[in-house]
């Protein structure tokens, strides 16, 4: 028995990188079936208000300002000042925004859950579209989302857009972090159920009304990643959710650096209280196995079809979302390199245990 031993093992690691591989390939393949990226439209909207989530940002919300302040189909831009320390507001006013002073952090509320509450509840627009300071939008942006939203209706319409990595180190990282989620989910348009829909937080669109009436943001508010939370909160409950590329209409510098990359998407890629135990971790073995493992093996010649076929896939893919980066340098393309640290950054989150700090407060 203990000679067979060894075979046995092999097999079944063989057997468990070709389930792996099957997974991955086939989340990928739903690419060949995603609904179409958000167009800019000359179609009218109806009433838009512009809510943006801010605290400690003056340095980084002049651009969101600037395109948002008076873009077409645009009412009203409304800053919510989540008791920054810097002159938040002040950049804010005079930029031509209306600034909501953010109230005290109730229990059991993450932050940007309660900024965006008081926000959608202080607009007066028939339609919501909340922005992170750290985009920077095309101003043709909110017309086409709600144009689109409103086709299709929608009742939360939220989208990707293209990535600014300012550093070679975030240029190397983000990609292999961002594609452990297209491994884990598929691309934004792809079909999916429920219990496995997407969202980006940076950019969302939805009815102010209606939306108000499901109860808003209360049912996420303690959700560290409260974007996915929301969206699969409707989804459940039978409301239209989409989650579509924005290509040229929205840029989002997320990172400054590698240890920002690291340290920011560290506390949210697992997708804590949004997925369960075994499914978090049922998808890092998809991840190790059909994205990370295949070019070390390669480097170690201990590759086999298997390993060939996955990394020609994993470069099929890095080909793919080159489209979602603004700039695509050298680190961009060596970032195959950077798969086994994205994969412990997904482990490291789902062992993770005690409270963490994001933007001066702690969550547990």
């Amino acid at each position: 028995m203990k000679r067979h031993l060894p075979r046995l093992l092999g097999q079944l690691f063989l057997a468990a990188r070709c389930v792996a591989g099957g997974i991955a390939i086939a989340r990928l393949a739903r690419a060949a079936f995603a609904a179409p990226p958000v167009r800019p439209t000359m179609t009218p909207a109806q009433s838009i208000s512009v809510v943006i989530p801010a605290r400690d940002e003056a340095r980084r919300i002049g651009p969101v300002l600037a395109s948002m302040v008076g873009a077409p189909g645009v009412d009203e831009v409304l800053v919510v000042d989540d008791q920054s320390t810097d002159d938040t507001a002040d950049v804010a006013r005079g930029a031509g925004a209306v600034v909501v002073t953010g109230a005290s952090l109730p229990d059991g509320w993450a932050g940007k859950a309660w900024a965006l509450q008081q926000g959608i509840e202080a607009a007066s627009s028939e339609w919501i579209l909340t922005l992170d300071a750290d985009t920077n939008p095309d101003p043709r942006l909110p017309r086409a989302l709600v144009s689109r939203a409103m086709a299709e209706q929608l009742d939360l319409l939220t989208v990707s857009g293209r990535f600014d990595c300012p550093t070679p180190g975030s240029q190397w990282l983000h990609p292999a972090m961002l594609t452990t989620l297209v491994y884990r989910f598929g691309p934004p348009g792809a079909a999916t159920t429920p219990d496995r829909a997407m969202a980006n937080g940076q950019c969302m669109a939805v009815p102010r009304q209606s939306f108000l009436k499901r109860g808003a943001m209360h049912a996420v508010r303690s959700e560290v990643v409260e974007d996915i939370a929301l969206a699969r909160r409707l989804a459940r409950d039978g409301a239209r959710v989409h989650f579509l590329d924005a290509g040229e209409l929205l840029e989002v510098r997320m990172f400054e650096s590698l240890g920002d990359t690291w340290r920011g998407w560290g506390r949210s890629l697992a997708l804590p209280g949004v997925e369960s135990r075994d499914r978090q971790l049922f998808d890092l073995v998809v991840v190790l196995l059909a994205q990370a493992l295949p070019l070390p093996r390669l480097l170690l010649r201990k590759a086999d079809i298997v390993d060939v076929v996955l990394l020609t896939a994993r470069i099929g893919t890095l080909a793919g979302t080159r489209t979602a980066y603004s700039r695509v340098d050298a680190a961009y393309w060596l970032s195959l390199l950077a798969d086994i640290p994205a994969t412990i950054t997904i482990a490291l989150g789902i062992f993770r245990r005690g409270p963490h700090t994001w933007r001066g407060r702690s969550y547990t």
